[in-house]
């Protein structure tokens, strides 16, 4: 993902897990560092995470929340509480916070990574939607904490980067289908735009509208709109897509992510756009481009001098590797199941042991086609881990016990006695079974045994036993088969003898002719004709769905206006239609956001399956 990305730092929203979730696929990446915000007390709800790669940047601070109310891992001691040289700063007052909401239960919820680096603050939010109205005054509470933090840091001297889910709808341009939607919620634009959260998001932003005069501490705006800073006029340029409307292929959908930056590090960038293409959520990524070289304080200094420690890089030229150590105290590598734990990448690049230096070099390993084959296999390993099967077939160039197992054709003189002995136990293990064998052992069965139905065995009479032929006991089978092999083949006309298979005799039940059977078996013969003699009746299930499949014949499902089947769907609107299932074109939805004629969107068809009986 990191690769189709093509970031140095990415911002994750809604990740949706708990601690116990957090796995090494996601916490052990190779190369990068990761910072997680998750909920305290819902599952599976909210979430942001921050990775970093190792290689191009390292923060100097991280916290956890938007208020500064939480503490450091293994401290008691609230962010806002450390020493000056340990803050990130800008933490709200209690004048700022118009709200009765604890400022710990807005960070409860898992809503905000903030990182800190020499050239910025960047802050990695995911703002609370509107769903109901139990929510809102926690979003608006959530809102005036990120204005208040984000407007602190500005006025500290500090750079402010912030983006993510916000969640909010700017203007008219952001969203598409608002003329119905105002039509339909008797609004006006203006009322529109004047709702609390476009207003915050109006006034902290360059260029934003703002009806009336500004709210007393948001007079000015600090940050700037990236995305509409380099597509101004771009219509259509939406973030989030209704899935259960199937909008996203008609471009029906909202623009509610943002990257917004301070004014002192815009023009730094060099691009700034959104990636609809990379499906796998109801979001597409936004993106923010920083140039490779900067001017700051009038001086042009390369990007990676200013997004590190001091010491890390020098005039672009790295002075020293990242190590453990840079891990800051909220990093999740550090967490006690993963810290000073290995990824599985370092896991296949092990430099060879010793005893594996000293084996016999007269056929070496094809190395460069080696290398490729784990490369390859690492990139499918970031999302599956890979089988036990799997990592000892690509670790065996590495590993010298398990190359013994194949021993070479040549004898190896040269190695030392100690590895020499193991494969000579291995030789000989190998050399007591036998090389033509293919089939299963006495004792085994094949695959197919577990599938056929087992022949019964019929009870004979002592007088019927077969006596032993050359001097071996033979298995009844074996007689059977050498019986029915010796015997001429019938005369025309004549009946042919039966043989013990299960087919003759599934068929002697089925024509009523009496078997040689046990007792057992004829009592139970009996008591079934018994009860059928009682009038008991059973019926088969099978040969019943067979008879009303007859019957009824197989519904067919309508056609829309495009000759396409139609989707059947379930109505979970509340009111007297809720669980009723209907009939409905199965395309997506139209730019227009509505059912169309005549286009190649959804169509007007409509039915209820309770008025549909169109059957094969």
């Amino acid at each position: 993902m990191f690769d189709t990305l093509g970031a140095d730092i990415v911002v994750m929203q809604e990740t949706k897990i708990q601690r116990k979730d957090l796995r090494d696929d996601m916490v052990l990446v190779p190369g990068w560092d990761v910072y997680f915000s998750l909920p305290k007390y819902k599952k599976g709800y909210s979430g942001v995470a921050i990775y970093t790669r190792s290689s191009k940047c390292c923060p100097i601070r991280a916290e956890e929340g938007i208020t500064g109310v939480l503490c450091p891992p293994n401290s008691s001691t609230k962010f806002r509480d450390l020493p000056a040289d340990q803050q990130i700063g800008g933490y709200p007052t209690s004048g700022q916070l118009s709200s009765d909401i604890d400022e710990a239960q807005l960070d409860s919820e898992g809503r905000c990574v903030i990182l800190e680096f020499p050239a910025f603050v960047l802050i990695g939010v995911y703002s609370p939607a509107t769903r109901d109205e139990t929510r809102t005054e926690f979003r608006q509470a959530f809102i005036d904490a990120m204005d208040a933090r984000v407007r602190n840091l500005v006025s500290m001297g500090k750079e402010v980067f912030l983006c993510g889910d916000l969640n909010i709808i700017r203007n008219e341009m952001d969203t598409a289908g608002l003329p119905e939607r105002l039509k339909k919620e008797a609004m006006t634009l203006d009322d529109f735009i004047s709702t609390p959260s476009r207003r915050f998001l109006n006034q902290i932003v360059f260029g934003g509208r703002v009806i009336g005069e500004p709210d007393e501490g948001r007079e000015k705006p600090v940050l700037w709109d990236l995305c509409r800073e380099f597509h101004p006029r771009r219509p259509g340029m939406y973030t989030c897509w209704e899935t259960r409307k199937n909008a996203r292929p008609g471009n029906f959908g909202s623009r509610i992510d943002y990257v917004l930056c301070s004014s002192g590090i815009k023009g730094w960038f060099v691009d700034a756009n959104i990636q609809e293409g990379l499906l796998g959520s109801d979001h597409c990524p936004v993106y923010a481009t920083i140039g490779d070289t900067v001017s700051k304080d009038g001086t042009t200094i390369p990007i990676t001098d200013i997004v590190n420690p001091e010491g890390m890089f020098k005039d672009g030229q790295r002075q020293r590797e990242w190590s453990q150590k840079d891990c800051l105290p909220t990093s999740a590598k550090l967490i006690p199941e993963f810290d000073r734990r290995q990824s599985i990448k370092d896991m296949f690049f092990k430099r060879k042991t010793p005893a594996a230096d000293n084996q016999d070099t007269s056929d070496p390993p094809n190395t460069s086609s080696t290398t490729a084959h784990t490369s390859t296999a690492l990139q499918e390993a970031a999302s599956s881990a890979p089988s036990p099967k799997q990592s000892l077939s690509q670790s065996t160039t590495t590993e010298p016990a398990l190359s013994q197992t194949s021993p070479g054709p040549k004898r190896r003189a040269e190695q030392p006695a100690s590895s020499i002995r193991p494969q000579k136990k291995v030789k000989a293990a190998l050399s007591k079974q036998p090389s033509s064998k293919t089939g299963p052992g006495p004792s085994q069965s094949t695959l197919m045994g577990f599938f056929k139905p087992k022949t019964p065995t019929p009870t004979l009479n002592p007088e019927e036993r077969p006596s032993p032929i050359n001097g071996n006991n033979h298995s009844l089978a074996t007689i059977a088969e050498t019986a029915t092999r010796n015997e001429p083949s019938p005369a025309k006309g004549s009946q042919p003898k039966r043989s013990f298979e299960a087919d003759d005799i599934e068929e002697r039940d089925e024509d009523a002719v009496e078997p040689k059977t046990s007792p057992a078996k004829h009592k139970a013969t009996d008591t079934a004709m018994e009860d059928e003699g009682k009038g008991k009746t059973v019926f088969d299930s099978i040969q019943n769905k067979e008879s009303w499949s007859k019957l009824l014949g197989k519904r067919v499902v309508p056609k829309c206006e495009h000759g396409d089947d139609c989707q059947s769907l379930v109505t979970k609107k509340p009111g007297i239609n809720c669980g009723r299932s209907f009939y409905m074109c199965a395309r997506p939805l139209g730019p227009s956001g509505d059912k169309e004629t005549g286009t190649e969107f959804r169509c007007k068809t409509f039915i209820w399956s309770s008025d549909w009986s169109g059957r094969q």
